[in-house]
Parts: structure tokens; C-alpha cells; sequence
């Protein structure tokens, strides 16, 4: 992938080596643990790091790498510039955090544009400010968890509290992880008003027989080889219940289920 492709989707600045950005790389290293990028980064890749200094510069030149991606807006001051014109690194600085970042190139890899909306909150009111509505493919395990990271990153650039966007980001990514192991489809409903956050997940599929015993941690249903994916410890629901403010589930068997998450701001 070339380095320039990579700082599109980052939408990132350069800060030195515009001459080296028609170069490909063949791997993404993210990491802030510079040893670990000389035992473990491959020749021809590109650093993404949190640690803005020369000596992840240094770290990224001994293991051959390209260039380095400065995550979180951050920008070296400690001469790593001249260090990465003088042996020809790119040096690019990204807003995004690590894990959007990994996200934005993946998608890119893939082809998939995700579009990630700035959204500025007016004053206080009753009114919905935000409204969104995205769509979960069941069985798509590959493309698992890219509305979660749509909404997260959202709610990211509105400003909200950290805190609560971890919250709803956990609980909306196990409701998806529901719907591609267990339903067909789904449409994901978001909306934000000065007082709380509203998830809304209507899925098509098998539908829950017993809500209660679905509720109790360590109660699953998963497959075996939904197992050797990482996936069904059965913790999804009572994870949702756990980080949500109010969790109202209504199922049908054999039509579906609609999960409502409801996070006070």
C-alpha cells in the first residue's frame, strides 16, 4: 500500500519526507513499545505511535522500516525530523487514536470507505441533535465490529466523555457480535440528545426462547467454531447490561430480537 494512500485515510499532515510518499509498504507495526518494534516489526512497513520522539525515529530506521505515523495529533520536538530527512523516512501526524487509526487503514486495504462525520452539539434541548442508521450483515465475520467503530468514532468527534463512549462502543460492539453469530440481518438505529444516547438494534434471525437464561453470564448458544474464533463466552448480554444506563430486550422466536440501550449523558 503506498504511503500516501495511508495518509489519506488517516488524514494525516506531513511533517517531513513528502519525496517518499509514492513508496509502498508492506506492513502496519502500531506500537508505543519500541523494543518490541526491533524483535518483532518486518523490513518495509510503517510505525503508528502514541510515543512522539526521536528515538521511535530511531527505532523505525534500524528495523528498515518507511516512515512513522504520529497518532493523537502528536509531533515530535527532540530533532526527529532531521534525523527522518537524513535517512529518508516519511514522518506523517494523524488525529485519530491508535485503534480508529488500524481501523481507517484497514478499511482502506479493503476498499471500504468509512466516513466519520464531524458533529458539533447545539445548545441544550430536548430535541434529537443526532440521528444515524447503519446496516449488520449476519455471518460477516470479516466486516464484524465496523459499526461499532462508525458509531465510537462519532461519538468521539461530538466531544463526549471518553468514559461513556467506552461504554456505549462495548456494548454496541457485543450487540453486533450477536446479530453476526446469531441473525441475519440487522439495522443499527443511533440517536443522541442533550441527555442520552439511544442505541436501537433490530435484528432478523432465531430470536431469543428465554431472555432470562440468555441474561446469566457464561450462557451461550455459540457453535464450536464460533469458539475458535474468540467469540461466545456468553457475556454479551449481561456485558450490554452492565455498561448501559437501561437495556430493554423484546425476541420473538423464529422473527427476531431488538435490543434498546439507553446511556445518560
Amino acid at each position: 500500500m503506498e504511503i500516501n494512500k495511508i495518509r489519506e485515510a488517516l488524514e494525516a499532515n506531513v511533517i517531513e519526507g513528502s519525496y517518499g510518499l509514492d513508496a509502498s509498504v508492506e506492513h502496519i507495526y502500531a506500537s508505543d513499545l519500541m523494543s518490541d518494534v526491533l524483535a518483532f516489526g518486518k523490513p518495509c512497513s510503517i510505525l503508528l505511535t502514541g510515543l512522539a520522539s526521536r528515538q521511535a525515529v530511531i527505532s523505525a530506521h534500524m528495523a528498515e522500516f518507511k516512515g512513522v505515523v504520529f497518532i493523537r495529533g502528536k509531533r515530535p520536538k527532540d530533532g526527529a525530523e532531521k534525523f527522518a530527512r537524513d535517512n529518508h523516512l516519511v514522518l506523517l501526524s494523524s488525529d485519530l487514536d491508535m485503534f480508529d487509526a488500524c481501523i481507517r487503514i484497514d478499511s482502506a486495504m479493503k476498499g471500504v470507505h468509512i466516513d466519520l462525520p464531524t458533529v458539533k452539539l447545539p445548545q441544550k434541548s430536548d430535541e434529537i441533535l443526532l440521528k444515524h442508521e447503519f446496516y449488520i450483515e449476519g455471518s460477516n465475520f470479516a466486516n464484524a465490529g465496523m459499526v461499532s467503530t462508525e458509531i465510537k468514532s462519532i461519538l468521539k468527534k461530538i466531544g463526549l466523555d471518553p468514559k461513556l463512549v467506552r461504554r456505549v462502543a462495548i456494548s454496541t460492539y457485543e450487540g453486533e457480535m450477536n446479530v453476526v453469530m446469531h441473525a441475519k440481518r440487522a439495522r443499527v438505529r443511533l440517536g443522541v440528545t442533550p441527555k442520552l444516547i439511544e442505541i436501537e438494534i433490530n435484528d432478523e434471525g432465531k430470536g431469543i426462547p428465554d431472555v432470562e437464561l440468555a441474561m446469566q453470564e457464561g450462557f451461550t448458544t455459540a457453535t464450536e467454531e464460533m469458539r475458535a474464533m474468540g467469540f461466545g463466552s456468553g457475556m454479551g448480554l449481561p456485558n450490554i447490561k452492565r455498561n448501559s444506563d437501561s437495556l430493554n430486550i423484546k425476541s420473538e422466536v423464529g422473527v427476531g430480537t431488538t435490543l434498546k440501550m439507553t446511556f445518560l449523558i
